[in-house]
C-alpha cells in the first residue's frame, strides 16, 4: 500500500523499522490508532493528519499562558495581601475575623465561577474558543483594576467591602471561562506527542504570574511602612492589572481559531455532537457523567494543593506561626520559583511515561508526605521550612504539569469547552477556592495547626481513587479530532505506521 498524494509525502509499508515502530508504540496509542483504522477501513492519508504550523502554535501557547499569568498575578497579590485587605475593608473585626472575612471574599469569586463556566463554556463550543478567551481576558482585567480603585471602609463605610465583593465576583465570573477555555484551546493546537509539554506552559504562566505578584508584594512590604501599605501601597499591584490586560487582549485578538474547532468533528463523533451540542448542559451531564467525575476528582487534587500552598500558606505563617510577613513571603516565593523551573520538565515527562503514573505517584506521595512537610514548615530556622515548602511545591508541580493536557482529553470536541466549564469550575468552587477559608476555620475551631496537612492527605486519597479510573491519554489524539503532528516528517511517519499496522491486521485476518 502506498499513499498516492503528490506532495512527496509518500512512503511504502516496507520502510525500514516499520514493524519496530508499530511494536514500540505505547499501548494507548496503538489501541487508538487501531480503532481509527478499523473505522476508516484504510490506512491514513495526508488529509487524515493535521500538521500544526509552529508560528501559530507558539502564538496560541503564548497568548493563553499570558492570560493565566495575569489571572494568577491577581490571586498571588490577593493571597499575600489577605491580612492587609482585612484591615482596610473590615477594620472593626478582630484580627482572626479580618483574615477569615478576607478569605471569604476571596472564596466568593469561586462561588460564581461555575456560573461563568455555564455561560462561557457553551459559547466557546458554539462561537469558538478565541472569541470567548478575548472576552474573559478583558473582564478579568477590569475586575482586578477595579479593586485598586475601591475606597477604604474608613472612607465610604459598608460600601467598601460590598464593592470589593462585586469586583471579586466579576473576576470569578470571567475566570469561569478562562482556564477551561485556555486549556481547551492549547490542547487542540498541540501535536499529540508533545501535548503534555506544550500545555504545561499554561501552568508555567500561572506560577510565573503568582511569583510576580508575590514578589511585588514582598518588595512593597520591604520598601514601605505598615501605615503606607494600609494607606495606598496595597493598591499598586491591582492597578498594574490594567496594562497587563490590554497586552493580553491584543495578543488574543491576533489568534486564529483552534484546528480542532475549525475541523469540527469526524464522522464518528457527529451523532454525539447533534445529541449534545447547542449548550444542552443537562445532556452533557447525562452523557458524560463519568469523565465529569474524573475531571472533578483531578481538579480537587490539583486545586486543594494549589490554594493551600499559594493562597493559605502565606497567611498561615504570619497569623498561625507568627512569623514576619517578609519571611513568609520569601518562603512561598521560593516554592513558586521552584515550580516555574520544574513544571515544563514534568509536562514533558508526562508525554513519555504517561499522565496516570505521574498523577498516581504524586497523589500517593501527598498522603505520605503532607504531615512531615508541615512539621518542617513549623520548624524554627531556615532550611526546615524551605524543605517543607519545596516538597509541597514539587507535588503541586506534578499535579499542575499534566492537567491542561489531561482534562480536555476527557471530552469530545463538540462539548469540550462546556464540559470543562462544568467539571473544572464546580470542583474549584467547592474545594479549591474554599481551601484557605475552610482550613483557617478548622484551625480556629480545633486549635490544631496541623489541620492543613490532614486536609491535603484527604485530597491525596481522593486523587488516588480518581487516577484508578483515569484513561491514559498521553500521545493520543483528542476525542473527535484528527491526529495532530508538528511537522510533515511526523505526518509521513504516522502514515507509514498506520500502513504497517493496517497491513498487519489485514494479514492476521486472512490467516
Amino acid at each position: 500500500m502506498v499513499d498516492t498524494n503528490t506532495d512527496g509525502e509518500h512512503e511504502s509499508p516496507g520502510a525500514p523499522k516499520g514493524a519496530k515502530r508499530v511494536a514500540g508504540l505505547p499501548r494507548q496509542v496503538r489501541e487508538d490508532l487501531t480503532r481509527r483504522l478499523r473505522r476508516n477501513r484504510r490506512a491514513f492519508r495526508k488529509e487524515d493528519v493535521q500538521v500544526v504550523e509552529p508560528p501559530l502554535l507558539r502564538r496560541a501557547v503564548g497568548a493563553s499562558a499570558l492570560g493565566n499569568c495575569m489571572e494568577w498575578f491577581d490571586f498571588g497579590v490577593y493571597s499575600y495581601l489577605a491580612a492587609t485587605i482585612g484591615k482596610v475593608f473590615f477594620p472593626g473585626a478582630s484580627p482572626g475575623a479580618q483574615v477569615i472575612s478576607s478569605f471569604a471574599t476571596f472564596a466568593a469569586a469561586f462561588v460564581v465561577r461555575p456560573l461563568g463556566g455555564l455561560v462561557f463554556g457553551p459559547l466557546g463550543d458554539r462561537l469558538g474558543r478565541q472569541k470567548v478567551l478575548a472576552t474573559t481576558m478583558i473582564m478579568m482585567a477590569i475586575g482586578t483594576f477595579a479593586i485598586g480603585l475601591i475606597p477604604s471602609y474608613a472612607t465610604i463605610g459598608i460600601a467598601a467591602p460590598v464593592l470589593l465583593l462585586l469586583a471579586r465576583m466579576v473576576q470569578g465570573f470571567s475566570t469561569g471561562g478562562e482556564y477551561g477555555g485556555a486549556t481547551t484551546f492549547v490542547a487542540e493546537y498541540s501535536p499529540d506527542r508533545r501535548r503534555g509539554f506544550l500545555t504545561s506552559w499554561l501552568d508555567f504562566g500561572t506560577f510565573v504570574g503568582y511569583a510576580l505578584g508575590s514578589a511585588l508584594v514582598t518588595v512593597l512590604n520591604l520598601m514601605l511602612t505598615d501605615a503606607e501599605m494600609l494607606s495606598w501601597g496595597w493598591r499598586i499591584p491591582f492597578l498594574i492589572a490594567g496594562p497587563l490586560g490590554a497586552i493580553g487582549l491584543y495578543m488574543r485578538l491576533k489568534l486564529e481559531e483552534s484546528p480542532a474547532f475549525q475541523q469540527q468533528l469526524d464522522e464518528h463523533e457527529k451523532s454525539l455532537a447533534q445529541e449534545s451540542a447547542g449548550g444542552e448542559l443537562k445532556a452533557i451531564v447525562k452523557n458524560h457523567w463519568r469523565p465529569l467525575l474524573i475531571c472533578m476528582g483531578l481538579v480537587l487534587l490539583y486545586n486543594v494543593t494549589n490554594y493551600m500552598v499559594t493562597g493559605f500558606l502565606p497567611t498561615y505563617q504570619t497569623e498561625t506561626l507568627h512569623r514576619s510577613s517578609g519571611s513568609a513571603d520569601v518562603l512561598v516565593l521560593v516554592g513558586m520559583v521552584w515550580i516555574v523551573l520544574l513544571i515544563t520538565f514534568l509536562g514533558r515527562l508526562s508525554d513519555r511515561v504517561g499522565r496516570r503514573p505521574l498523577y498516581g505517584f504524586a497523589a500517593a506521595a501527598m498522603v505520605v508526605l503532607a504531615v512531615p512537610s508541615f512539621m518542617l514548615i513549623k520548624m524554627q530556622g531556615t532550611w526546615g521550612p524551605i524543605l517543607g515548602v519545596l516538597v509541597l511545591s514539587t507535588l503541586l508541580g506534578c499535579f499542575a504539569a499534566p492537567s491542561a493536557a489531561t482534562l480536555p482529553a476527557l471530552f469530545p470536541t463538540a462539548v469540550r469547552y462546556a464540559a470543562m466549564g462544568i467539571g473544572f469550575n464546580f470542583a474549584v468552587a467547592a474545594f479549591g477556592g474554599t481551601t484557605p477559608l475552610v482550613t483557617e476555620a478548622l484551625i480556629n475551631l480545633t486549635g490544631n495547626d496541623m489541620m492543613p496537612a490532614f486536609y491535603l492527605m484527604l485530597a491525596g486519597a481522593i486523587g488516588l481513587v480518581t487516577v484508578w479510573f483515569l484513561p491514559e491519554s498521553a500521545q493520543v489524539p483528542l476525542r473527535g479530532s484528527q491526529p495532530m503532528v508538528g511537522s510533515k516528517e511526523e505526518r509521513r511517519e504516522l502514515i507509514t505506521t498506520s500502513e504497517e499496522l493496517y497491513d498487519s491486521r489485514a494479514h492476521a485476518g486472512r490467516s
